[in-house]
């Protein structure tokens, strides 16, 4: 009797360090996710390189392809499990609700920098950019016209984009394709569409029809855009990279912390808006605003940006090293 007591509570451990070992494991996805979410809120930071880093990147690229037409047919005739099992359901979704709990986290944060720091985090943004195309440009083994077409078009979009329903799930089915590719940020894409305050306010604000309709184009840009950017960087790996590498450039001109109004708007609020902005030197900013340029400030936050991003590789180069050996 005293045997099978034993054998019963040395069952009833067993049981339960196998639910720890499984909670601890969902906890450090979520973790994974958490930070992969922090790093795309920031422009020039990549959630891919974040997955890289902390040894999932290949297993999330395996997992948001497994969301194909199989996928739905089984969830279409609720064969829940079998398409829990297929889309890797146990690595997705921890992973990401860490990429949501970041994401909302930050957002409100990003949106009171923006609007009362703004000259403080667009040099943050500047250094964190620039760091970015450097590293992404030695990955270029021959330069081409498509660098300097890409850059163009980053010059030639205008500061405001429209606010409507297609637009936005336009934004969000190019910006989530930025979170499988190592070195390309999510944010940074909205930057350059023109909607990266807008949606950090969206989602701070917890706008639910915009944050539905941007997350039903983040669902349909990552399913549909993963196969395709995996075959351009496969057949096409010069070509596609140095666009890119031009729309990084490109969006520096975007981030330039002193900017002078020429034309705005006034948007359904009845709030002026600023439709037109040209970059201007800090000396010309202080005279035309009335304010102090904080040149030194934005010096300083650009230089840490910059050496952030360097970090972050470094660490990336670390664990290559280490999984090579």
């Amino acid at each position: 009797c005293w045997r099978s007591v034993c054998d019963s509570r040395n069952f009833i451990i067993f049981v339960a360090k196998i639910r720890i070992m499984k909670f601890s494991q969902y906890l450090l996805l979520t973790l994974k996710g958490c930070a992969m979410g922090m790093a795309d809120v920031v422009p020039g930071v990549s959630g891919g390189t974040i997955a890289f880093i902390s040894g999932i990147y290949e297993e999330l690229i395996e997992s948001i392809k497994s969301v194909d037409a199989t996928a739905l047919r089984l969830l279409g005739t609720l064969r829940l499990k079998e398409f829990w099992r297929h889309i890797n359901g146990r690595f997705l979704l921890p992973v990401l609700l860490g990429i949501a709990i970041a994401i909302f986290s930050l957002a409100r944060l990003m949106t009171y920098l923006l609007t009362n720091h703004p000259i403080a985090i667009w040099s943050f943004f500047f250094g964190l950019i620039v760091a970015s195309a450097l590293l992404v440009a030695k990955q270029i083994g021959r330069w081409r016209v498509q660098t300097v077409a890409a850059w163009w078009i980053t010059v030639a979009t205008p500061a405001e984009t429209p606010d409507t329903w297609w637009f936005i799930l336009l934004s969000g089915a190019i910006a989530i394709c930025a979170m499988i590719l190592p070195g390309i940020s999510g944010a940074f894409i909205l930057l350059l569409l023109g909607k990266y305050q807008f949606i950090m306010q969206a989602v701070g604000d917890l706008n639910v029809p915009v944050i539905v309709i941007f997350v039903v184009g983040a669902a349909a840009g990552i399913i549909s855009f993963s196969h395709l950017l995996s075959w351009l960087l496969k057949h096409w790996h010069d070509v596609t990279v140095a666009v890119l590498m031009g729309f990084m450039v490109g969006s520096l001109n975007k981030v330039w912390p002193w900017k002078e109004v020429v034309e705005t708007y006034t948007d359904s609020h009845g709030k002026i808006m600023p439709l037109v902005e040209r970059n201007v030197a800090p000396g010309r900013f202080e005279a035309l605003a009335q304010q102090d340029a904080l040149l030194g400030e934005a010096v300083v936050l650009c230089v840490v940006g910059f050496l952030t991003i360097y970090c972050i590789e470094l660490a990336a180069r670390i664990v290559v090293k280490k999984r090579e050996e």
